[in-house]
């Protein structure tokens, strides 16, 4: 009959509606899931980065220097030849002419297939930032200092401590010596070197080089991915 009918079809709307907002409400909440987690991470980050890690002991004679450089994202730790400990030397390709070494290290694979940021994709951006990845120690060297270089002044033990976190970032091979990539650098006057650690969005380029001024002794932030962090504290 017509009432059976509309009885059936009123059951029928009643039971399907509740699963068909159910499936809307289940969307919106993975939806919400997935704006939140780089929001958090974006604040919880910038917080992190605006503690200060004051340097560990003052007034100690400050007469080692090494320099910090940014290229907009990745920071580096440059030190002269001279202030590098014959360990960390030791297997570097290097030229007479070269007197300034610049240290790096992030993801194998966004190093090697992202040269320039016109190469990023965002297949390679997702998989450095959320998939642990291997790793590889960036080499420039430098004829001269540069001008966009930030100066820093440390003490011989700061300095000993950073040579040997820097060593200790290298992959070595059964003879103890560092692995090149060859014919992998971008130019003539750097290289790659396969590293320990992986890369992930909690262990970033930066906040390596954030640990290394702070397992140094030097002034560092609390944590940060970011290449601004450090420069501001030394700028």
């Amino acid at each position: 009959s017509l009432t059976t009918r509309r009885n059936f079809s009123l059951n029928h709307w009643q039971t399907y509606e509740p699963d068909h907002m159910n499936l809307i409400k289940k969307v919106f909440k993975w939806i919400s899931y997935f704006v939140l987690i780089p929001i958090t991470y974006l604040i919880v980050s910038l917080i992190l980065t605006a503690i200060t890690i004051d340097r560990k002991i003052e007034n100690q004679t400050t007469d080692k220097t090494i320099y910090l450089s940014t290229n907009g994202i990745h920071l580096n730790i440059i030190i002269p030849q001279n202030n590098i400990d014959s360990l960390l030397l030791s297997g570097i390709k290097r030229e007479p002419s070269d007197h300034y070494f610049s240290f790096g290290w992030g993801d194998e694979d966004f190093y090697i297939n992202t040269p320039t940021w016109g190469d990023l994709t965002f297949r390679n951006a997702l998989k450095a930032m959320f998939l642990k990845s291997s790793t590889l120690v960036h080499i420039t060297r430098y004829e001269s200092q540069r001008s966009d270089w930030i100066e820093i002044k440390i003490s011989k033990s700061e300095l000993e401590k950073l040579n040997m976190y820097l060593f200790n970032t290298f992959q070595l091979n059964e003879n103890g010596m560092k692995i090149i990539l060859e014919n992998q650098g971008y130019t003539a006057v750097d290289d790659f070197y396969k590293a320990k650690g992986y890369y992930s969005c909690f262990n970033t380029c930066n906040s390596w080089v954030n640990s290394a001024f702070k397992e140094s002794g030097l002034k560092s932030c609390l944590w940060t991915p970011f290449d601004f962090g450090l420069m501001n504290k030394y700028e």
